[in-house]
């Protein structure tokens, strides 16, 4: 009986004490253990940016070892619902929560915060063989809109027949970005998809015909291999201001200098949006990107810093 009563004391006393360290702080929540700098945690890219995060994580990990960031690199639809099933802590996207979203999150007391990390624009990539390295703004438009089917409407001269307009995933934020720009209840039937932006850049690499369309920073980072392998495969396209459709106008690449001054008519923007109530890694993370370091690695992969000054300058000869 003695040794009954023991038991039951030692029991209570093991139990209270447990509850005592866990008010206390004694016994750390598990999703609280990390820090800005260190921990564990999963972070969402759409597959646009992939290069450009990967860049941002080398660093910020060569930095602060003890910081380990597992990845999901997918189309847009994935990582957002990845994000709002909490199977990522930080997304890399670019387009804001909307107001639906914002409200499902709020319900579960989750209240996400928005950093805008660049602006980045979508690069129009060709055929090297292709003889027609420019476009009007109005023809991107009427191919989009299903008005133009054929390289003989863009450019009568041309020996070139079907055109065709390539994607990445249909579920990506390029697609998206397109119904949106042009309001469009569907897309062309020019238009179909591949399973990400390497294969974009493969497919146009091999058709004299095709228009890949990319994220700025898959044809642009002359430093990054993987881009400067793919820019020496296809050719990014010039495209005129809306409206201008004069031959001998100025036409525009994705260039930072000309995103920044808003001549490149096909730009977004590009947010982390974190979800982690405490100042924990998915923090750090986003802070350190849109920090000093972090948009010079943004300005180095071809996009425009969102809190960094970029300006065209004339050199005269």
């Amino acid at each position: 009986m003695k040794t009954q009563v023991i038991s039951r004391l030692s029991g209570f006393l093991i139990i209270c004490g447990i509850v005592i360290l866990s008010s206390c702080g004694g016994v750390p929540k598990s999703t609280d253990t990390d820090t800005p700098t260190s921990g564990k945690f999963k972070l969402g890219i759409d597959d646009s940016y992939s290069l450009l995060i990967d860049a941002e994580l080398y660093t910020f990990e060569s930095l602060y070892p003890y910081a380990r960031i597992d990845t999901m690199c997918r189309n847009e639809v994935d990582i957002i619902n990845a994000f709002m099933k909490d199977s990522v802590t930080l997304m890399v996207i670019n387009r804001k929560l909307t107001q639906d979203e914002e409200t499902r999150l709020n319900a579960r007391q989750i209240y996400p915060k928005t950093t805008k990390i660049a602006y980045d624009a979508v690069a129009f990539i060709m055929n090297r063989e292709n003889p027609d390295s420019t476009l009007f703004f109005d023809q991107v438009k009427a191919i989009f809109e299903g008005k133009t089917k054929t390289w003989k409407e863009v450019n009568p001269k041309t020996k070139l027949k079907d055109l065709k307009i390539v994607f990445d995933n249909y579920k990506s934020c390029n697609t998206r970005y397109f119904r949106e720009k042009f309001n469009l209840s569907k897309l062309p039937d020019v238009c179909f998809a591949v399973s990400n932006n390497a294969e974009v850049i493969n497919f146009v690499e091999k058709n004299k015909g095709a228009i890949g369309i990319v994220s700025v920073n898959w044809v642009s980072d002359k430093n990054d291999t993987i881009s400067h392998s793919f820019l020496n495969r296809v050719r990014v396209i010039g495209i005129s201001t809306p409206g201008n459709n004069d031959p001998g106008g100025e036409f525009y690449t994705p260039h930072p200098g000309y995103i920044a001054e808003g001549f490149y008519p096909f730009t977004r923007e590009v947010y982390c949006i974190n979800r982690q109530a405490y100042m924990g890694l998915a923090y750090g993370i986003s802070s350190f990107i849109a920090g000093e370091k972090g948009q010079l690695i943004v300005l180095h992969s071809g996009m425009v810093p969102a809190a960094m000054p970029v300006r065209l300058v004339e050199v005269r000869h």
